[in-house]
């Protein structure tokens, strides 16, 4: 496109201002979709430096434009009109990303002859119309000082700036006013810089969809290096610090980390055709094969480590370069009444050290750890520095494994393992991590990689907030908190094989565990747990665990009543370094269940069969001395309630409960609870629309659901919800419930995909049930399709178990044996998958 000369045939033609702007924009499209082309040919920097110098040649000939327009034949030398036109932010980097803002700054300065602003409002116009997506600031030379005392945002994009295109006179001049921002109360905008990025850090931790921009090791922080750098050094680039702060090596690896956040940046930019900073699960197909990497595990533990790396660069370094903008006189004394040797000092449950101290052998900082209290500890960025670069030889010493045993008995050991990490070393101390280091998770589960998953692991098992979990760890034995700690840490070790994980972790584990010097028992058991770890949540939000069958198949595996406290607590501790609310109550309380039941048949050596159980159950029942109060037909309709199930679901107490307002029930009756997420209790002697209802409130995730006959023909339903309602939305669903009870209601048509490979039917499950599971994608209204049929069929559902993710669903439902339910299976199969 000769953009040029169509410029200029408008300007001789006296066209309008639109007819220039929409040249400008065709180019602009044009030059738009070669991007493509050209990140295949120029990744990284490279990319973005050309990306910017062609937004350069635009704005020049935009303002070239507005000059010829305005002056005619007739236009001066352009240093002679008081403009400058800068770059600012990352377009002043030479960092600007494709669908980022353009920040540009128009310095003047008014001089009697040149219309300035209109020659500024024109330009502005110009881009605007043409499309460009523009930040702008507008300020005359001698107003920029105090602009940027304004705001510390301010401040930094004009450390950032670049000349485009203007007078140079003007542009001599704000580079004066720029220096003199620069070096105008350092200590005060260092500090401010520091405490944003600790917020920004705070709000945008390592996850499984980091923000390549603000995450923490994310260009932010690259960018924050810089900025510190500029203003103490007024250096252009930091490997202008090459040799005085930092190695050429330290330098090398900080700079490659930082070309593949741009490459990937880049590509986000491209794939989503907007600014999208986020590497999101749907877009790393893309972003692997634009980056030219073989498979998605590679490229995103590539991302994860290159975060990493400017993480630890950024941390070390920034702290060096402040250090004297942060360092009173009379720390001096506070240091020296805290010094632990020379060099290591720790005040206020924080370690510090000099970086004019050498880093010292492994086994005398790791015999600082050991030494100190058993606290929650912070760590200075010098003390990171010793970690971070103390020699590390293989294989590591007796001594080495015995002051790591030390640490992992420690009631604190989350702050010291975060150290590690964060120092790079964390698969050098813990030979078990070094095939899960930044090795990505894509099950939608997991917020974050292999590793940091295990250290948050950690950090729960130190904050267990379930009193009895809590009560059931403070009862092992020191050795047994030792074996609950290793397992806990290492339970992922064995993943990034082909193998299945757990299989793999329990075979690493036995090695280390001979290194650490633990008996023979605490290795067997350790190997049950990790081999093992997955096994109690599967079976606790997957599987019936009010059936005798799967409760010795469970204890089977588990072995003792010893391992099932052990896994108990390792699986709560698993669950809650997910992320997320992924342990909440409705968990927690399954868990528990599977728990006191699995404990039952482990303390029993004659096999508890379900009418044993319900025995026993219905003998605390007649024990309590609120049944006892119960008028005497009422108690002999409690104990003849068919279900084994219904009793082995609910305390004896809730029983009761249960029954009374069973017995006041003339039609319906329902309560609903809203605390952390919903749930409804529904009494009904008419008959109730059960799948009106599930598709009405689909969009809350049902999570469980119960339904068990009575007595008098009342029929109880208990539906738990994942998430919960606020203000209005409550009545909505009391009403929703209220309007259940209209059997002429429809069920919204919605198009359910099953599949009868995706539907299992158990005729085993025991003597008075049947099970149903069914395994294929998560689909909106598939639960309320689902009991609508079996309302259809008869069939009568007693209990619901919904284990969801983002795209697949789990469902189990028992169904009682009646109507010779189990001679009629095909039918059911051609019932559900029919629509």
């Amino acid at each position: 496109m000769d953009l040029l000369g169509q410029i200029e045939d408008v300007i001789e033609q006296n066209g309008s201002d639109f007819e220039l702007s929409k040249l400008f924009k065709a180019y602009i499209k044009e030059y738009k979709s070669s991007l493509e082309e050209l990140f295949e040919k120029n990744q990284g920097k490279d990319f973005l430096v050309r990306h910017t110098k062609k937004l350069d040649s635009i704005i020049d000939l935009m303002y070239k434009t507005v000059l010829r327009r305005m002056f005619g034949n007739y236009m001066p030398m352009r240093s002679s009109i008081p403009i400058a036109i800068v770059a600012l932010g990352s377009y002043g980097r030479e960092q600007l990303c494709v669908h980022s803002d353009i920040d540009l700054l128009i310095v003047y300065k008014e001089v009697p002859g040149y219309n300035t602003q209109l020659i500024i409002e024109k330009l502005f116009y110009l881009a605007l119309d043409a499309g460009m997506k523009l930040g702008h600031r507008v300020h005359e030379v001698n107003d920029l000082f105090k602009a940027s005392q304004e705001d510390i945002t301010i401040h930094t994009a004009l450390l950032e700036s670049r000349f485009i295109t203007g007078s140079t006179f003007i542009w001599h001049a704000t580079q004066n006013e720029l220096n003199k921002i620069r070096t105008h109360n350092q200590k005060e905008y260092i500090l401010a810089k520091i405490s944003e990025a600790q917020q920004r850090r705070k709000k945008y931790p390592t996850s499984m969809q980091p923000n390549i921009k603000e995450s923490i090791g994310g260009l932010r922080d690259a960018q924050l290096i810089y900025w510190i750098a500029k203003t103490i050094y007024g250096v252009h680039t930091i490997k202008e610090l090459t040799g005085e702060l930092f190695n050429e090596d330290e330098y090398k690896e900080f700079r490659i980390a930082l070309e593949l956040l741009y490459r990937v940046r880049s590509a986000l930019h491209l794939i989503a055709n907007k600014q999208e900073d986020r590497l999101l699960l749907e877009h790393i197909p893309q972003v692997t094969i634009m980056l030219g990497f073989k498979n998605q595990t590679k490229m995103t533990s590539k991302v994860l480590q290159a975060l990493w790396r400017i993480n630890n660069f950024t941390q070390i370094f920034v702290k060096k370069m402040v250090h004297p903008y942060l360092f009173e006189p009379s720390m001096i004394t506070i240091f020296k009444h805290n010094r632990l040797q020379k060099g290591i000092y720790l005040v206020e449950d924080r370690l510090y050290a000099s970086f004019r101290l050498k880093p010292l052998p492994l086994n005398t900082l790791l015999e600082l750890l050991v030494a100190l209290e058993d606290r929650i500890y912070k760590f200075d960025a010098g003390f990171l520095n010793q970690f971070t670069y103390t020699k590390i030889k293989h294989p590591l010493t007796s001594k080495t494994y015995d002051l790591l045993k030390k640490l992992l008995r420690k009631k604190h050991l989350y702050p010291f393992l975060k150290l590690f990490y964060d120092a790079g070393i964390l698969h050098h101390l813990f030979g078990n991590f070094k095939k899960v280091m930044h090795l990505p998770q894509f099950d939608g589960y997991h917020h974050y990689p292999v590793d940091i998953h295990s250290i948050k692991c950690i950090e729960a098992l130190e904050n267990i907030k379930e009193p009895f979990i809590a009560k059931l760890y403070e009862s092992l034995s020191k050795d047994e908190k030792l074996l609950v700690t290793i397992t806990v840490l290492f339970h992922d070790t064995g993943k990034g094989r082909k193998q299945d994980h757990s299989e793999v972790g329990a075979k690493l584990i036995t090695p280390y565990a001979k290194k650490l010097q633990l008996k023979d028992e605490l290795i067997s058991r350790a190997i049950t747990l990790i081999k093992h770890h997955v096994l109690m949540s599967s079976v606790a939000f997957k599987e019936n665990i009010h059936n005798e069958k799967t409760l010795y198949k469970f204890m089977s595996k588990v072995g003792d009543e010893k391992n099932l406290k052990l896994l108990y607590i390792l699986t709560y501790a698993d669950i809650n370094g997910v992320g997320g609310d992924t342990y909440n109550s409705f968990n927690a309380k399954l868990l528990y269940d599977l728990y006191t039941n699995a404990l039952e048949v482990a303390q029993n050596t004659e096999r508890i069969t379900d009418a044993k159980k319900r025995i026993i159950i219905e003998n605390r029942v007649k024990n309590l001395l609120e049944f006892q109060t119960l008028p005497r037909l009422l108690q002999k309709k409690i104990l003849q309630i068919e279900s084994n199930l219904f009793f082995f679901k609910h305390t004896p107490s809730d029983i009761i409960d249960i029954a009374q307002k069973a017995r006041q029930t003339q039609e319906y009756s329902f309560t609903t609870h809203n605390d952390k997420s919903l749930s409804i209790e529904i009494y009904r002697k008419i008959p109730l629309n059960i799948g009106f209802l599930l598709s009405h409130l689909a969009h809350l995730d049902v999570a469980s659901m119960e339904i068990f006959t009575l007595f008098d023909g009342v029929k109880y339903f208990k539906i738990e919800f994942i998430k919960n309602v606020t203000g209005n939305e409550l009545v909505e669903v009391q009403e929703c419930i209220d309007m259940a009870f209209d059997m002429t209601k429809q069920i919204p048509q919605r198009t359910i995909e099953l599949k009868k490979e995706e539907i299992s039917i158990d005729c085993e499950h025991s003597k008075t049930h049947a099970e149903l599971t069914i395994h294929t994608k998560n689909q909106i209204g598939l639960l309320a399709y689902v009991m609508d049929m079996f309302e259809k069929l008869g069939i009568n559902i007693v209990t619901a178990k919904i284990h969801s993710s983002k795209y697949k669903v789990r469902d189990s439902f028992l169904m009682e044996k009646q109507n010779k339910l189990c001679n009629n299976i095909e039918n059911i199969y051609k019932f559900l998958i029919k629509n």
